[in-house]
């Protein structure tokens, strides 16, 4: 096997050395992958005979990892701490990029709603997300929205039960006698209930008091605790966004929340753990059942967030191939004539949202004469694609002619820190001048780096005799969003005439 600090590098990492955070953790294997390696299959192509692999592996989510070796990457910061030193404060702004890349993702879940109007739906999304002072959809804003009306109508009704203890009464207001207080009544001396009575007049009996730490109740307590450290956090997130009437509406819910959860704790109403088996109440009533739902959802957003913490490189893959289907579809000459099926999963998988057949779309370029066909993780790579490791390509044909197909390869790089795309630029020109130079039933003369800004753009462009890489740095979200996609609309533009 082996380890690469990029997919287009013909360098290899020391097997001794663990990869770092400056690296994409990708490495190459043959027919027989190591067993136990924790990786996920971007591509296996063949290249004379050749069987070629390449495998992502996942960020470690405790900081080091054994198999592959790798160290020194933060990890992801628990929701109800705030970050004090340097490297929580990057693991923060690491979290942050994050969840933006993720919302781009599932704004795909809203706009499949409507498949005739899929990608028009989706860019006025991504278009909204380039303004920060409009911020991103998530669960805890959808939870603000609808579960705010079913806390204020069980603040008024939460359940209580009587409990029955045994207490010392007055004569007067004794109610009701079990055996135990009969039993003690029996063994006082005297001849009377009076005179058993003593000179406090008072007697063991049954008392009813009121108890509020029902197993709903603790449901509901452990919901408002969770619910305002999670729109706490994404109140940090959106700081920008103070003048928003979602931002408010997020801010109110916590606010709630914390008044919630400060009146159930002097109920004495405990907290629930995660798993419990939920009684009549919790299935029955409403509004519990609404409340015990949202807890759900949001403790099962913990648990996916440590999934997608460790494969952000696949996440970022989807938003890159998404990117590219935007910038295609706004083209004025753009017409789709296919679209596979996208199938939205419930909880990603190694960080993957959905699952689609290959290509992704095609579109018809009416006034160029071509047609674009967008290919994600390909079943059937090719040699031209498996020599240069890319697992997201554009396939252009022009049918009036009887030219070879033309790929233009996409790479799309993630590492915790900010790549420097001018030197990853040449390294990846000088791999499709290598390209160029072998024969094939396809023509490779052109790349496509796309990779996190980390709060700056960045677009260079690098040739190599008739080989050309553009690199695109943008981010989810804001400027850096825009800037991006005005790039890489420009790199569709100029690239389909080539």
């Amino acid at each position: 096997m082996r380890r690469l600090m990029r997919p287009w590098s013909g360098q290899e990492i020391d097997p001794a050395i663990p990869y770092g955070p400056a690296a994409c953790l990708i490495s190459e294997a043959g027919r027989e992958v190591p067993r136990q390696l924790e990786h996920a299959e971007l591509l296996s192509g063949e290249f004379r005979g050749d069987v070629r692999k390449v495998l992502l592996h996942p960020y470690p989510k405790r900081g080091t990892g054994q198999n592959p070796l790798r160290h020194g990457f933060p990890i992801r910061p628990p929701l109800n701490r705030e970050p004090k030193t340097p490297e929580e404060e990057f693991a923060s702004e690491t979290l942050r990029r994050m969840n933006e890349v993720l919302a781009r993702i599932q704004e795909l879940e809203d706009a499949l709603d409507d498949p005739v109007n899929l990608w028009l739906r989706l860019r006025a999304a991504w278009k909204r997300a380039e303004d920060e002072a409009d911020p991103r959809m998530a669960e805890i804003v959808k939870q603000s929205r609808e579960i705010g009306p079913v806390l204020k109508e069980l603040e008024h009704r939460i359940r209580r039960v009587l409990r029955r203890t045994r207490e010392l009464t007055p004569l007067d207001r004794v109610q009701e006698l079990d055996r135990a207080s009969m039993l003690w009544l029996s063994r006082r001396p005297g001849r009377t209930v009076a005179e058993r009575a003593g000179p406090s007049q008072r007697i063991l009996s049954t008392v009813r008091h009121e108890n509020f730490d029902t197993l709903e109740n603790r449901v509901f307590h452990a919901y408002v605790r969770v619910a305002a450290l999670v729109a706490r956090e994404w109140l940090r997130e959106h700081r920008r966004a103070q003048g928003s009437d979602r931002y408010r509406l997020v801010d109110t819910f916590r606010l709630r929340c914390r008044a919630l959860s400060r009146d159930l704790a002097e109920l004495d109403v405990g907290v629930a753990e995660p798993g419990i088996t939920p009684n009549y109440v919790l299935m029955q009533d409403k509004g519990y059942r609404t409340v015990r739902l949202a807890w759900e959802r949001l403790i099962r957003r913990e648990r996916i967030l440590d999934d997608l913490w460790a494969w952000q490189a696949q996440t970022w893959t989807d938003f890159a191939v998404l990117a590219i289907v935007l910038a295609i579809d706004e083209l004025e000459e753009s017409q789709p004539i296919a679209q596979s099926p996208i199938v939205w999963r419930q909880e990603a998988v190694t960080g993957r949202w959905f699952d689609q057949d290959r290509p992704l779309a095609v579109f018809w370029l009416r006034d160029t004469g071509r047609v674009v066909e967008i290919q994600s993780r390909p079943e059937t790579p090719g040699p031209l694609l498996t020599l240069a490791r890319a697992h997201v390509s554009l396939r252009i044909t022009d049918p009036s002619r009887s030219d070879l197909p033309r790929r233009v390869a996409v790479w799309t790089p993630h590492a915790m820190g900010r790549l420097d795309i001018n030197d990853d630029a040449l390294g990846a020109v000088s791999r499709i001048f290598e390209i160029t130079q072998r024969p094939s039933y396809e023509v490779m003369r052109d790349g496509l780096i796309l990779t996190p800004a980390h709060g700056e753009a960045e677009h260079v462009t690098k040739t190599l005799g008739s080989a050309r890489v553009d690199a695109i740095a943008l981010d989810a979200s804001g400027e850096t969003l825009g800037s991006g996609m005005r790039a890489l609309r420009d790199f569709i533009r100029r690239d389909i005439w080539r």
